[in-house]
């Protein structure tokens, strides 16, 4: 329906463009250490979480949730991977490394190929080979021209990969897992606000507006989500992976254009390198789906 997939496309371009604009919400707290970010990213979540989780109708799954001990367990290893992504981008983020946090959600899509290959038997064609070993190249070229891997957008592609390969065998309802691990990662963040306060260097309360920046970890972190599941509920999901592209590229040029992050002939390299591989990726997408309406409409018409 037209005006399903009209809603769609506006929420998707919500969620990814707001993710790729995050950054600017995480350069406004520079003054506050990434661990004690991350503590209130997971509190505020929580809090929040219980609200948007009654909004989506979705307290059943995460009571089914909590009382599978394979799940949780689960889930346990899914909020390990997603802390440790959150942490190393707001560490980039307020490090002045915006550009790698892009360079690492662009490779994403290439590292969900390969884990698929990986561990879901899929079947790796020539277009998506092609795509793969152009991210490689491009990856490697740039640990060459700084003499080390580039950890940070490394480990952001493959913590979110893991990520979402396991959340993608549960089949849980986005919110209700994202509440099970906050909640999960609850206690380890309330002992660190708490290590914070008696220490002395407590962010939260120093001033009103880092104060009310601390609360908004908590929308920051689920209106996206929320959006992305309307947007996923109505697009075919290529449709959803094209405009997953809009939220590195925002972020790619927040780095160049307002953040004035240096753009060297190295991370020009990789960058044409990883954007031909997703070009070849997403034309590789194209002609496999339309192939498999071809098969279809054969298959209707014997």
């Amino acid at each position: 329906m037209p005006a399903e997939r009209r809603a769609g496309s506006l929420f998707a371009i919500a969620a990814f463009g707001f993710w790729g604009l995050t950054p600017i919400y995480y350069k406004l707290l520079p003054h506050v250490p990434p661990v004690e970010v991350l503590a209130h990213r997971v509190v505020w979540s929580v809090a929040f979480g219980a609200l948007f989780v009654t909004l989506t109708s979705a307290w059943p799954a995460v009571r089914a949730a909590i009382g599978s001990p394979r799940t949780l367990r689960a889930l346990a290893l899914t909020a390990a991977l997603v802390s440790t992504n959150w942490l190393i981008y707001i560490y980039a983020v307020v490090n002045d490394q915006v550009m790698a946090t892009s360079l690492g959600y662009y490779i994403n899509p290439l590292v969900n190929v390969l884990l698929g290959i990986l561990f879901l038997g899929e079947r790796l064609g020539r277009g998506r080979a092609i795509a793969v070993a152009l991210a490689t190249l491009g990856t490697a070229s740039l640990a060459f021209e700084l003499g080390g891997l580039p950890w940070i957008s490394l480990t952001l592609a493959f913590s979110f990969g893991f990520y979402g390969l396991i959340r993608k065998r549960l089949g849980l309802p986005a919110m209700a897992a994202l509440f099970v691990e906050t909640l999960l990662v609850a206690p380890l963040a309330l002992l660190a606000l708490g290590w914070f306060g008696l220490q002395g260097s407590s962010s939260f309360g120093s001033d009103t507006r880092t104060t009310l920046l601390l609360v908004l970890a908590g929308p920051v972190t689920l209106l996206p989500l929320l959006w992305f599941a309307e947007a996923a509920r109505r697009l075919p999901l290529i449709t959803v992976g094209f405009f997953q592209y809009l939220a590195p590229t925002l972020t790619f040029l927040l780095a160049v254009l307002v953040y004035g992050e240096a753009f060297t002939t190295a991370w020009a390299v990789t960058f044409v390198l990883i954007w031909s591989g997703l070009a070849v990726f997403t034309i590789d997408s194209l002609r496999t789906r339309e192939q498999l309406r071809r098969q279809a409409r054969a298959g209707e018409g014997r």
